[in-house]
């Protein structure tokens, strides 16, 4: 008795033709019914009871993991066509699964979870392709490869003469049959989010909420690295920028819930202040700023913004490259600090090295706003953003578990976009978009298609917060089909 086509998986997105067939087409990104459409209409037997095909089935998204298992579990099928429109690479993968095999990955963000009694797979990549898999099913676990065979788009006549000749000479493989295997389906828990690591910039108001935006950032997107000091999450290039940086009440009670009070804080910003080293210390920041180079840098950075308060030259440095390059120990985190006005106000840069995200950023900023407050009084100026740059910035593997704590007391807000807003309104036969800020208007578009006013705006760089984009692309649309239905629009 043949064997009959029994799904694993996605059982209800598959058009079973003939249980007892041996070929399975596989319609990558073309919908099922329209492929089965362009089969009938060009006379292919798809009559259940002779036709030679099992089971019609899509190919886009990850749905690769799926059918490998289901071909496993149906080894009879010894043949896949693959007609449809490759919009995704899928047809490549496929081919190449069987062709090339697979091959391992350097990099395990990608973590499973599998049945009690299974080995837990590890990710892989499908060789000369970025395709990325578990390793539950491989290459070698096929004791008979379908032949993978490419028929092309079913819009185009000659791909479809290509099928019904393959048909006529197709013969189904001869030899017994392997027995059914049946491989379960992992969960994938992805421990990193794919992102730039080193394209993470965070805006906000107090020293707080930008840090619990850091923290959530590394909990997401931080890329696991292995150092000296042991398993990391890491991002690099990070900046963070503060616009109220002296607003220290909420940023002294989150300090202190955390083992460090009120008077812990204030010894550290004193010290840093000060340019004394003791005999136990290899540096502190304080000294390195104020005694280690011969020279009280803050001292000169004071005289220098008073006789030119537009100065670009206030740039304090730690970094001692005779010592710092070749010492054993001793290397400070915290490297250069530049000050500069903005509109009547004394703003601080500071850029560390490294940087310990979950123990010792915030530590860090309140020692840079004291900083910044003792050079504002002696210049006569309000204080304004701190801006703190991390080259590596880093959480600890085995302190995930409190991350995820501080990630998850993040709020979110709605705040006001800084490049502007946007007036939408519909102009005779087009949308007509207003950029704005405050009763001023920047630039306006105009055109019937909303993707061509995304594409105009996008390309002017006049969005810059992910809400206002997502915001302005929906009313967009709604826009667009208010003006093709020749109604009324309001913008929301």
């Amino acid at each position: 008795m043949a064997m009959e086509f029994i799904p694993l998986h996605c059982g209800e997105q598959l058009r079973v033709i003939n249980p007892a067939g041996t070929i399975g087409i596989v319609t990558l990104w073309s919908r099922t019914d329209f492929v089965l459409g362009r089969l009938e209409a060009f006379g292919v037997d798809l009559d259940p009871r002779s036709s030679s095909v099992a089971v019609l089935g899509t190919l886009y998204g990850n749905g690769l993991r799926e059918l490998l298992r289901n071909l496993l579990y149906n080894p009879q099928l010894d043949t896949l066509l693959l007609v449809g429109r490759n919009r995704s690479g899928s047809a490549e993968e496929l081919t190449a699964y069987f062709a090339r095999g697979i091959e391992p990955r350097e990099d395990q963000s990608v973590e499973y979870q599998v049945p009690d009694g299974y080995e837990p797979p590890r990710s892989v990549r499908i060789a000369g392709t970025s395709r990325v898999l578990d390793d539950m099913v491989r290459p070698q676990d096929f004791q008979r490869p379908p032949t993978v065979f490419p028929v092309g788009d079913p819009q185009d006549p000659q791909s479809l003469h290509r099928l019904k000749d393959f048909l006529a000479r197709y013969c189904p493989a001869p030899g017994p049959i392997p027995p059914r295997i049946a491989v379960p389906l992992p969960v994938v828990r992805v421990s990193c989010f794919p992102s730039n690591p080193r394209g993470h910039c965070i805006c906000e108001a107090d020293p707080l909420d930008a840090w619990k935006e850091l923290i959530h950032r590394l909990c997401r997107f931080g890329h696991p690295v292995t150092l000296a000091k042991g398993g990391r999450r890491e991002l690099q290039n990070v900046k963070v920028v503060v616009e109220r940086p002296q607003e220290r009440r909420r940023l002294l009670e989150s300090l202190a819930e955390n083992g460090h009070p009120p008077e812990a804080v204030h010894r550290y910003e004193n010290d840093l202040l000060s340019p004394e080293k003791h005999p136990d210390e290899t540096y502190n920041y304080g000294h390195r700023m104020r005694a280690h180079f011969g020279l009280d840098s803050l001292a000169a950075v004071v005289r220098r913004l008073r006789d030119d308060p537009e100065d670009r030259k206030s740039f304090v440095v730690l970094w001692d490259p005779r010592m710092d390059l070749t010492g054993s120990r001793g290397h400070p985190c915290l490297v250069s600090v530049f000050f500069r006005r903005f509109r009547d106000c004394l703003t601080l840069t500071g850029v560390f090295r490294t940087h310990n995200a979950l123990d010792a950023w915030l530590f860090n900023f309140c020692g840079l706003a004291a900083v910044q407050r003792r050079v504002s009084e002696q210049v006569g100026m309000e204080c304004g953003a701190i801006t703190v740059f991390s080259h590596s910035i880093t959480l600890d593997a085995g302190q995930m578990d409190r991350a995820s704590r501080v990630a998850a007391r993040r709020h979110f807000r709605i705040v006001e976009d800084p490049m502007g807003y946007f007036r939408i309104t519909l102009d005779g036969d087009a949308i007509l978009v207003e950029h704005r800020h405050g009763d001023l208007t920047l630039t306006t578009y105009r055109h019937k298609k909303a993707s061509v006013l995304q594409y105009e705006i996008s390309r002017d760089g006049a969005v810059s917060d992910l809400n206002h984009a997502l915001y302005l692309g929906g009313q967009l649309a709604r826009a667009q089909a208010c003006l093709e239905r020749g109604e009324e629009f309001i913008q929301e």
